[in-house]
């Protein structure tokens, strides 16, 4: 191992916590297949029964046969959980029996297709949930499922098979499996499958034969759970690597690393290496090493760093930035990560004085990189001449900081002379070291060495005889003057090292304290406008420029029209050629504009946004000077920036989008019970009505007085109730529109108990009814007939619930500052399941073949006419007996 490049054998902590964490888990294996019929069920079972032989305690949670016959008798001699029948709009569906598998806790459980969606009812909707459950258990899980399955696939697939598969499992719990086994079979022999009736009956399977049984679709579904399968293996492979603390590379698949500089050779390199990763069909990624002398680079440097990762962006490469004390040792640390089998590196322009002098890292690479393959990529321009001077990069222009250096030194020389002048010290020389550390931590290179140079001058002429002249007697001084000269030297490479650390950390902190506060900022925000806002104001601070959000509006979301949604400051302005730059960057999907290979003339640069579901929006930045273009740090931070926004974006639109579905349902809920009351309770006293006033009007004459009057009273009524009913549904539109003010006066309880006892006795025939008003209760400040109507209804409710001659207490006292009205009756109580629903519109405890008349609405305008007064409203059933009690608490009038 070369110097310099340490050799860390220590197990990766992240992969031994996630080792630990999967103890107390049960495993997890997945059996994948390409399509249906490959045999996935069949294989899980057939290794079931070896599970069993070898003495496991396997059962089968749910397998779903399909009626094939060779699964079914797969089935023998393995222990199966009955179902649980869930009723689901008239039908009885069968589902897993969760509650009875943890009960059993069997070692291994059967789970046959794992992206299944549960029947409403159920503990978990979907049931990769369950199993989730299961393995939290410590049971251990087989599990089946197609490809098309697979969340991040689920797109391709359509594509392929023009077919949108709706039931999806999410990567991570595909990620999460202890181990995938690939049940795999040619297109050839699962067409042959298909045509024999074992996996569809032959009128079906003709049917999948012509759309999604193709030879082409199956080949293309195939080759995608193979690469699935084999992107999980390599997953696994690397985890045992880092928790064994091997450091490779085991070339079990070939990943090539391309090493990113700010040479311009950069994007010949680029393309060397991915050459190279095609030939050997493997994944590419591109390294750039942050080192202290990223801060030092030229402007033509950054741009040839920024034009070279952009090239491996778009050659597919994943372009990764780590910062690191050497290259060589971050390469090497970095490979091994990722079990690399091949770095590409770019020839060294540098002369050979100076690789003399700093080292070759394309040397250091091939003497420190066992097991690794180096290779270089040719360079296309000559040798940099070795006058080449790279440290003065980035020295300061201006007089300030060497005029500070004179001063600092003036200070340490004097303050030398007066200690030299009490004290005898012979290393009066370290004084001078002050000066040199603080020129190089805060002015950088040039100017400490520039502080040691006149360090090295003032020792001599002030320190060294003979003295006050620059010449030197003792041979003696002249070796210690040397080493003074070395000290001083290195102490400004180390200072300076230091500094350019410190400030690449302070980088690094402001930038993760900045995502840290946007994301801060973001995550309660629920207005979509608010949200853009943040986001504008945010980048605008950071990257100093104006920064814009265009998206398309939401009704006019298909023909994919941009808008601006927000901007900083307010009032940027686009041209038509912006516009067009900002369409086309929707549509591509890539940037568009400044410092882009796509309309690189434009005035704003257009970065669009997205989530892994669908692209957001596009965000435009135009940098406050015309010339400038965003920095490689500045466009990773716009990167961080704008996935953070999308997915907040997209919260918010979810959010509202949810929303609008809950007042849809809701709407059409109110609207279904609406018409069933307009159907069925207004008709009734209507045919009452007409069937009473047709019959006197036809034989009058036939009925004596006595019937004429009870058809008359039957009209009169049934008119009543109508009356009702309609009052009813008035005074609810009423309180939905919010209209209703409380004309308040003093009102007695017991006026207010009395008036609503005598509208409701014809309602209440027959039942016996009691009063208790406690005496001396004070006036309460309520609307009279608000609050006599929202009684009205509770006394209504009452009667429709109890039955004849049963009996109903009306009782009122005073609780504290609450005077509470109470209504009780003997009726059968109210169901616990609907205690939560029973102030809810057109909603009635009482169904079926008991259904009582009314529309529902009683209870519920009871309620609004008591809140809108400052009371409340509740229910609960009764403790000496059964029969129901709604309390009415209003506060006393101060």
């Amino acid at each position: 191992m070369a110097a310099g490049v340490p050799s860390d054998t220590r197990p990766s902590p992240d992969a031994l916590l996630k080792a630990a964490q999967k103890e107390t888990r049960g495993k997890f294996k997945i059996f994948l297949g390409a399509a249906p019929g490959v045999g996935k069920t069949y294989e899980m079972l057939l290794a079931a029964h070896r599970r069993k032989a070898e003495g496991t305690d396997v059962v089968v949670a749910v397998v779903e046969t399909h009626g094939r016959a060779e699964t079914e008798a797969q089935l023998a001699g393995l222990e199966v959980i009955q179902r649980r029948p869930v009723d689901y709009k008239g039908r009885t569906l069968d589902e897993m029996d969760l509650d009875t598998v943890l009960k059993r806790r069997p070692a291994l459980a059967l789970v046959d297709e794992l992206a299944h969606t549960n029947a409403p009812g159920s503990r978990h909707p979907k049931r990769y949930l369950d199993v989730e459950e299961l393995l939290a258990a410590g049971i251990d899980v087989y599990s089946t499922m197609n490809v098309q399955h697979v969340e991040s696939l689920n797109d391709v697939v359509a594509r392929i098979t023009r077919i949108r598969v709706r039931e999806t499992v999410p990567d991570s719990v595909v990620d999460a499996a202890d181990d995938i086994e690939l049940v795999d079979t040619t297109p050839a022999d699962l067409i042959a499958r298909l045509g024999a009736g074992k996996v569809y009956v032959r009128e079906q399977a003709q049917r999948a034969l012509k759309h999604y049984f193709s030879p082409g679709n199956l080949t293309a579904l195939r080759e995608l759970a193979l690469r699935r399968t084999a992107a999980r293996v390599d997953e696994q492979m690397l985890s045992y690597m880092r928790e064994h603390a091997i450091t490779g590379p085991w070339a079990a698949g070939e990943r090539v690393i391309v090493c990113l500089d700010p040479s311009p050779d950069a994007a010949n390199t680029v393309r060397a290496a991915k050459r190279t990763a095609d030939s050997l069909n493997a994944e590419l990624i591109a390294l750039y090493v942050e080192t202290q002398r990223h801060a030092l680079l030229s402007e033509a440097e950054q741009t040839h760093l920024s034009e070279a990762m952009q090239l491996a962006t778009q050659l597919g490469a994943e372009v990764v930035t780590a910062p690191g004390r050497t290259v060589v040792e971050e390469i090497l640390t970095f490979a091994r990560s990722r079990n690399a089998t091949r770095v590409v590196v770019g020839k060294s322009r540098r002369s050979r004085w100076f690789e003399i002098r700093h080292g070759s890292v394309v040397d250091e690479l091939v003497r420190s990189s066992s097991g690794l393959a180096v290779e270089v990529a040719p360079s296309g321009g000559k040798p940099q001449p070795a006058g080449t001077i790279d440290w003065l990069l980035g020295a300061p222009q201006s007089i300030g900081p060497y005029f500070e250096g004179l001063l600092t030194t003036a200070l340490a020389t004097a303050l030398g002379v007066l200690i030299d002048s009490y004290v005898d010290l012979p290393n009066i020389s370290l004084i001078y070291v002050v000066p040199v550390m603080v020129a190089a931590a805060r002015h950088g290179l040039v100017p400490s060495l520039w502080v040691a140079a006149l360090a090295v001058l003032s020792y001599n002429f002030f320190f060294l005889p003979p003295l006050y002249r620059l010449t030197i007697a003792d041979p003696a001084n002249i070796v210690a003057l040397f080493f003074f000269m070395f000290v001083a030297i290195v102490a400004s490479a180390l200072g300076t090292r230091t500094r350019a650390q410190a400030q690449a950390a302070r980088r690094e902190a402001r930038t993760t304290a900045d995502l840290y506060a946007f994301s801060r900022k973001i995550a309660g925000v629920i207005d979509l406008d608010d949200l853009l806002w943040i986001v504008v104001t945010h980048l605008a601070r950071l990257l100093t420029a104006e920064v814009a959000v265009l998206m398309p509006d939401r009704s006019r979301q298909k023909d994919g029209r941009l808008s601006l949604h927000a901007a900083f400051p307010p009032d940027s302005e686009f041209t038509d050629a912006d516009l067009a730059a900002a369409r086309w960057c929707w549509d591509a999907e890539q940037p568009t504009g400044k410092g882009t290979d796509t309309l690189p003339g434009g005035r704003w640069l257009f970065v669009p946004i997205r989530t892994s579901r669908a692209p957001i929006g596009v965000v435009g930045i135009l940098s406050s000077g015309d010339q400038r273009a965003l920095s490689d740090s500045e466009r990773r931070l716009l990167e961080a920036v704008g996935n953070q926004a999308a997915v907040a974006i997209e919260r918010v639109v979810l959010a509202a989008d949810i929303d609008q579905a809950r007042i849809g349902a809701e709407r059409e809920r109110l609207r279904s019970a609406m018409l069933t009351s307009v159907s069925h309770d207004l008709r009734t006293p209507l045919a009452s009505i007409i069937g009473s006033l047709s019959s006197l009007a036809s034989y009058r004459d036939r009925f004596d007085d006595a019937t004429r009057e009870e058809l008359l009273g039957t009209a009169l009524s049934e008119a009543e109730r109508l009356d009702r009913f309609v009052g009813n549904l008035l005074n609810m539109t009423r309180l939905d529109a919010g209209v209703i003010v409380p004309k308040r006066e003093a009102v007695e309880v017991g006026d207010l108990v009395s008036t609503a006892l005598r509208r409701t006795v014809p309602l209440l025939k027959g039942r016996v009814v009691s009063t208790s008003v406690e005496p001396d209760l004070p006036s309460l400040s309520l609307d009279f007939v608000l609050a006599e109507q929202a009684l009205f209804n509770l006394l209504d409710n009452a009667g429709k619930y109890s039955s004849p001659e049963s009996r109903i207490e009306v009782l009122a006292h005073r609780l504290g500052e609450q005077i509470e009205i109470i209504v009780r009756d003997e009726g059968p109580g109210i169901a616990p399941e609907s205690l939560d629903r029973l102030f809810e519109k057109f909603y009635r405890a009482d169904d079926g073949d008991r259904r009582r008349a009314g529309t529902g609405l009683g209870l519920a305008i009871a309620k609004g006419f008591v809140e809108v007064q400052g009371g409340t409203v509740a229910a609960r059933n009764r403790e000496d007996r059964s029969g129901a009690e709604f309390i009415v608490t209003y506060p006393v009038s101060t």
